[in-house]
């Protein structure tokens, strides 16, 4: 709830007899929004059964039906009641939900799929960026829009390539379908960061003088973004663990702990923003570390208050997001200032969504096949598994509005309408993929795995030298330079032929003889007064 009093701060207010307080117009609006919020979860709640519905689609549907009757009452002048710009949104609404998904993360499913999460978040998302750039710079001109530059065709391409995998989340279950629900989870978030990280990229690239070195300073920049923002998240989050482990700050105060973890991660997002790295990826990877060490180092009841609290703000800032797309998508002055005919402005929505298609379909199938070849059996990705995912990233939502506001809302006066243009049309590409795309992903989905697809195999036994990974990196000590020679071929030949679960292997040996000792986590019992018992949630950790 903190996220809507900061949001307070930027309202507007009067000041009647030398005390403040807000005018009657804010406290409508104030009041509107956390209506409309609460009608979000109250028929969220009814249509959770529902074949053609979703939490997104309903508050997209509430913001568009708000934003009409606003419109109406107002004569058709505009329909914004509150004050909302893309700063407000990547300092307030979207940090809480990147690290709730870092927390929440099921870090076994994620880590095992590591390696295809990778391939499509960021290898997937580069070749979408760089054909969506293209295209819309070949299509464009013949279309009629011909003032935007160089750096407007790449920043479409950071813009379209951020998906939006909600509406595909809240229909698959991690208990029925674990891997495409970590693989469409895992990809989204680190897709959002790679396409926020390519934006700012661009923005930082000096069109005066491009030269064949260009690209390759691109990609360094990107490079340099991508892992300086993931080393200052996990240093963050390491941090918090140490400090709350060291201070036992929970035997005097459960409140003071769960403050300090919300602060430290939201420092962590402030950090990266000041010194121009991408905070997504800071707060997403802080948030992993501190589920993987602070979380056990708190207090028994402070556990379950983390988990519900996270996930509580994450829900609401979701919900508003949407609502304001909703109700922003019927802003008149908006499309009074594109100056486009309606030819014109569905034009180049169909385009922006053609290459949305187009890009997507580029890379999900010919990677996911790519990775075949290193599979065997049931470890391959099928082909409807492939289109799943492949659908559950055709949807756009609140990053590629924000961005799109970013890049385009101030403009010079000579490009200001094909800027405008590009927003509208942005939002028609959002509204339209959210509700047309969302609306089947259920029924979609069931048909193509039918309503009870429950995974064949385990995590426990899903690889069937399980035990001989085990029995690989045992003490050979006393063993004959025979013995230890083969042992040793053999580790080389199961770190090929599994890469992931070698790696999980060393990790946690590591981990348990080197970190835990010193940051925590999973055994660690912290002292509670009167708790009958400190043991960690191990299933916080599968």
């Amino acid at each position: 709830m903190s996220i809507f009093f900061d949001l307070l701060s930027r309202i507007p207010f009067s000041v009647v007899h030398g005390s403040s307080i807000f005018s009657s117009s804010t406290v409508i609006a104030i009041t509107v929004f956390f209506t409309l919020i609460c009608a979000c979860i109250i028929i969220g709640h009814l249509l959770e059964e529902n074949r053609w519905a979703n939490e997104s689609i309903t508050s997209l549907l509430l913001g568009l039906v708000s934003g009409a009757v606003v419109l109406a009452v107002s004569k058709g002048h505009s329909s914004k009641i509150l004050v909302f710009n893309e700063e407000l949104f990547f300092i307030y609404l979207l940090p809480p939900i990147i690290f709730n998904a870092g927390f929440q993360v099921k870090k076994k499913q994620f880590f095992k799929n590591f390696s295809i999460i990778l391939l499509f978040g960021v290898l997937g998302t580069i070749i979408s960026f760089c054909l969506i750039s293209l295209g819309a710079f070949l299509l464009f001109k013949k279309i009629g829009v011909t003032h935007l530059g160089v750096q407007d065709y790449l920043a479409v391409g950071a813009i379209l390539s951020a998906t939006d995998s909600v509406c595909t989340l809240q229909v698959l279950s991690q208990e029925e379908t674990p891997f495409l629900y970590s693989a469409v989870f895992g990809e989204g978030v680190v897709n959002d960061a790679t396409s926020i990280v390519l934006f700012n990229a661009v923005q930082k690239l000096d069109l005066s003088d491009i030269t064949a070195m260009t690209p390759l300073s691109l990609a360094g920049t990107f490079l340099y973004l991508f892992f300086s923002s993931t080393a200052l998240g996990i240093a963050v989050g390491l941090l918090s663990a140490y400090i709350i482990k060291a201070l036992y700050i929970g035997r005097h105060s459960t409140d003071r702990e769960i403050a300090l973890m919300m602060l430290m991660a939201y420092i962590s997002y402030l950090i990266a923003e000041l010194i121009s790295l991408s905070g997504i990826l800071t707060v997403f990877f802080c948030g992993i570390v501190m589920s993987h060490y602070t979380w056990h180092n708190i207090t028994e009841s402070s556990r379950i208050t983390t988990k519900h609290s996270f996930a509580t703000i994450s829900f609401i800032s979701e919900t508003f997001i949407f609502l304001y797309v909703g109700m922003d998508a019927l802003d008149i002055d908006k499309w009074k200032e594109s100056k486009a005919s309606a030819g014109t402005s569905i034009a180049v929505s169909a385009t922006l969504l053609a290459l949305v298609l187009i890009g997507r379909a580029s890379f999900v199938f010919p990677l996911a096949n790519l990775s075949n070849f290193t599979k065997r059996g049931s470890e391959k990705i099928e082909c409807r598994k492939q289109f799943i995912i492949w659908w559950a990233g055709l949807m756009r939502g609140a990053v590629t509005v924000a961005l799109s506001y970013e890049e385009f809302s101030d403009s010079g006066e000579s490009s200001s309408s094909e800027h405008s243009l590009m927003i509208t049309s942005t939002i028609i590409v959002v509204l339209f993929s959210t509700l047309v795309f969302g609306s089947v992903t259920k029924p979609l989905i069931e048909a193509l795995l039918g309503r009870n697809a429950v995974s064949a195999v385990s995590d426990a036994t899903d690889i069937p030298s399980l035990e001989d990974l085990r029995l690989l990196f045992l003490e050979t000590e006393g063993q004959s330079e025979e013995v230890n020679h083969q042992r040793k071929g053999s580790k080389f030949r199961f770190l090929i032929s599994h890469p992931t679960w070698t790696a999980h292997h060393l990790w946690r040996k590591f981990d348990d003889k080197f970190m835990r000792p010193v940051f925590g986590g999973r055994g660690f019992v912290p002292y509670e007064p009167g708790s009958p018992t400190g043991a960690a949630d191990r299933s916080h950790e599968h």
